[in-house]
C-alpha cells in the first residue's frame, strides 16, 4: 500500500474498473494501468481535454462529469489499445440492445408514467450488472476502491467506497422518474424539449443529491439513498482483489497523482 498519512491535503479522485485494469482520474489528469495477457504491467497518463471540476453551476456539474467520463474512454483506448473497456464484451453489448428495446417498449405502454419510468431506470442497470460478472472486472473494481480509499483516508480501506457511482442509482432512478413525469405533462409541441431538459436536469439533481450524501453520510435519508448502491457494490459490483490487481490499481493512482502534482507545481 502507498503511505499517505492522514492530515495531508488529498486530491479528489474518481476511477473506473476495466476488464484488465484500472482508470484513475483527478481534476486535471487521468492515468490507466492494465495487466496484459502476458502479465506485463502497462501504464499511461494524460491531461484531461475536458475538466468538469471547473464547472460551478449546480445543475451543469453532473452532466459535465458524465461528458468528461465519456470523453475519457476513447482517449484511454487510443493511448492504451490493450485496455479492455467494461462494455466491449459481446454478451454485454447484446444485453444493452435488449435492455434498450425493452425500455422503449415499456415507455410506449399504458403503465402509469411514474411507475413506467421507475421500471425503465431499473431495467437500464442490467448491462452494467452483467458487465461486472465474469472475468476480473469486479475484482479490479474492488482494487480501484481499495487504492483510492486508502489514499483518501490514510489507512487500509475495504473494497466498497462511499463515493462509488453505484450510490447514484437510488437518486438517479428517482429523479429520472420524476423528471419524465413532469415532461409528460408538458404541451405536445414542447414535449420533446421537455424530455431533453428533464434528462439533463435529472442527472444534475441526482449528482447534487449524491454530493450531499457524501457530505452527510450519517443522515438517515443519505443512508437510505446510499443503501441500494452499497448493496450493489458489496454483493455484485466488487470482489476482493489479488495482490497483482492491487499493484495495477496502485500504478494508475501513482501516475495520476504525479501528473496532478506537476499541474499544481
Amino acid at each position: 500500500m502507498n503511505d499517505y498519512p492522514p492530515g495531508v491535503d488529498k486530491i479528489r479522485l474518481g476511477g473506473m474498473a476495466l476488464a484488465n485494469g484500472v482508470l484513475v482520474h483527478g481534476p486535471s489528469a487521468w492515468a490507466c494501468a492494465i495487466r496484459t495477457e502476458r502479465g506485463e504491467l502497462k501504464v499511461v497518463s494524460r491531461r484531461k481535454s475536458l475538466q468538469a471540476a471547473r464547472v460551478s453551476s449546480p445543475l451543469l456539474r453532473g452532466p459535465a462529469r458524465l461528458a468528461e467520463a465519456m470523453l475519457l474512454l476513447p482517449q484511454v483506448k487510443r493511448a492504451l489499445p490493450e485496455a479492455k473497456l467494461p462494455f466491449e464484451r459481446p454478451r454485454v453489448l447484446a444485453t444493452m440492445l435488449i435492455s434498450a428495446t425493452a425500455t422503449n417498449t415499456l415507455r410506449r405502454s399504458r403503465v402509469r408514467p411514474f411507475v413506467r419510468e421507475l421500471a425503465s431506470g431499473i431495467l437500464s442497470l442490467a448491462p452494467a450488472l452483467l458487465a461486472l460478472r465474469g472475468g476480473e472486472l469486479a475484482a479490479y473494481h474492488g482494487a480501484e476502491h481499495v487504492s483510492i480509499g486508502t489514499y483518501e483516508h490514510g489507512e487500509a480501506r475495504p473494497k466498497e467506497h462511499e463515493r462509488c457511482g453505484s450510490h447514484l442509482v437510488g437518486p438517479l432512478v428517482i429523479t429520472s422518474a420524476a423528471g419524465a413525469l413532469l415532461a409528460e405533462a408538458a404541451p405536445r409541441r414542447f414535449k420533446r424539449a421537455a424530455k431533453g431538459a428533464a434528462a439533463i436536469g435529472s442527472i444534475g439533481v441526482a449528482t447534487e443529491v449524491f454530493g450531499w450524501m457524501t457530505r452527510n453520510p450519517e443522515h438517515p435519508l443519505a443512508r437510505a439513498l446510499a443503501r441500494p448502491g452499497h448493496e450493489l457494490q458489496h454483493r455484485v459490483g466488487t470482489d476482493d482483489p489479488s495482490p497483482e490487481q492491487l499493484e495495477v490499481a496502485q500504478a494508475a493512482l501513482a501516475a495520476c497523482l504525479e501528473l496532478e502534482d506537476d499541474h499544481d507545481a
